[in-house]
């Protein structure tokens, strides 16, 4: 998709990809394509995925239950060569379940360090909203510095890491709201929609013919670490026009004056949205940015990151409502 004007976002783009980088977009598309042999219609969701693993971002899943949040991610490792782990977060899950804890061993008697769940490629970190606080606060750490400290000792995690949380955004007994700060580490918010009938029925005819959610050895792996290094650094190399910074600085900026919001989007947040646009537009094909990749990425890279005003809430007001509002109103470079 491009912009009226779109090559002035081009000028002073980059030389086309390097074969490394073709080859790296081509198994990405292959991996999108055979996520979709166990997941039915969710293939934004299934790109938002990727563009995190292009951005070493973490990605958040809000939908009920029932919708293939867990289903997804699990299908997504299957089609990758990387470690995958899932943990189950639950109130009484402590700390040390996640990240790992100090150990006596009795033969050397000496304390040694059991890794915990958390080092790993990607981290299934499911229901993330109904262990509590204590317990969040220990992926902290993971998710923005890559590391985790016992004892005073920071041990580095695994590279690729990425966390893919899932919660219920219906059930509110038990569970435990993910503060701002935890918020802000995610690089995308991907709500998870109800099917429209169609592919509700395209899922219920795979069921008939003997579909198992728990059963993905169907899948193939398709892309690696080295796929998705490649691609990492030709995302590097996607030009971003002033005009397009100036684009994403005054979206942020309008969050920050809302009248509906009393929480707008941080440097860290605009900094997330560049990040997530650029990836776009190299799996788009392209070696430039342009503002419709930015507008396409805006509501998963800034829902999660506003917050409404109590009054804005009673009147029925969604962070998507007002992002699309201040989208319609902040002027489009051309």
């Amino acid at each position: 998709m491009t912009t009226p004007g779109s090559g002035a976002f081009a000028a002073g783009a980059p030389q086309p990809s390097t074969p490394g980088a073709d080859a790296a977009r081509e198994a990405l598309a292959t991996l999108r394509a055979e996520v979709g042999k166990a997941v039915v219609g969710q293939d934004s969701i299934v790109t938002g995925l990727v563009i995190a693993l292009l951005c070493r971002g973490h990605v958040l899943l809000e939908g009920v239950p029932g919708v293939a949040k867990t289903l997804m991610v699990r299908a997504l490792s299957s089609t990758l060569s990387l470690d995958f782990k899932r943990v189950q977060f639950t109130p009484d899950l402590m700390p040390g379940d996640v990240t790992g804890s100090l150990v006596y061993d009795a033969k050397s008697s000496e304390f040694e360090f059991r890794e915990g769940p958390v080092f790993t490629n990607l981290l299934l970190a499911d229901e993330i909203n109904r262990t509590p606080p204590k317990t969040q606060a220990a992926l902290l750490e993971a998710m923005e510095e890559r590391q985790i400290s016992v004892e005073g000792s920071a041990r580095v995690l695994p590279d690729p890491f990425i966390v893919a949380a899932t919660q219920n955004p219906i059930e509110y007994e038990g569970t435990y709201q993910l503060p701002e700060a935890q918020l802000d580490r995610f690089l995308l918010k991907l709500t998870v929609p109800l099917p429209p009938r169609d592919q509700e029925i395209a899922v219920l005819e795979r069921h008939a013919l003997g579909f198992d959610p728990r059963d993905l050895t169907h899948l193939k792996p398709v892309a690696t670490a080295a796929d998705l290094e490649a691609g990492r650094q030709a995302v590097k190399q996607v030009h971003v026009a002033p005009e397009v910074l100036g684009y994403i600085v005054d979206l942020a900026r309008a969050t920050r004056q809302s009248p509906s919001l009393q929480l707008g989007v941080s440097p860290r947040g605009a900094t997330a949205l560049l990040a997530a646009a650029r990836a776009w537009g190299w799996l788009s094909g392209r070696t430039y940015v342009t503002p419709d990749d930015v507008k396409a990425l805006a509501r998963p890279a800034l829902r999660h990151r506003v917050q409404l005003r109590p009054e804005a809430e009673l009147e029925g007001a969604t962070p998507d409502g007002v992002l699309d509002g201040i989208l319609a109103s902040v002027p489009v470079p051309r």
